[in-house]
């Protein structure tokens, strides 16, 4: 799998951004991808090294429009734990 098809997007919510500051990155990445495949897209991509990697399936909510239920998509994300004093330069205005 390509290291850009692995990554998907960065996580922005305030908690992903307030992690930023330990070093941690939070990305949603491909359902089927695994940590090994996270962790070289993730060196490969921002040339950083990766010394940990917490994996979450985040449940799609249901969602209902009148008397009509659907839900979102299930989505995986990734808090990569990146090495002491190695920073995403991308991601790094956001705190």
């Amino acid at each position: 799998m390509n290291p850009h098809d692995v990554i998907l997007r960065p996580a922005l919510s305030e908690k992903a951004v307030s992690l930023i500051d330990a070093g941690k990155y939070a990305f949603f990445v491909h359902p089927n991808a695994n940590r090994t495949q996270i962790k070289d897209a993730v060196e490969k991509v921002f040339e950083v090294d990766v010394v940990k990697i917490n994996l979450q399936k985040v449940r799609g909510k249901t969602k209902r429009m009148g008397r009509y239920a659907g839900t979102r998509p299930e989505r995986k994300k990734a808090i990569v734990t990146l090495a002491v004093g190695q920073k995403i330069q991308q991601l790094e205005g956001l705190t």
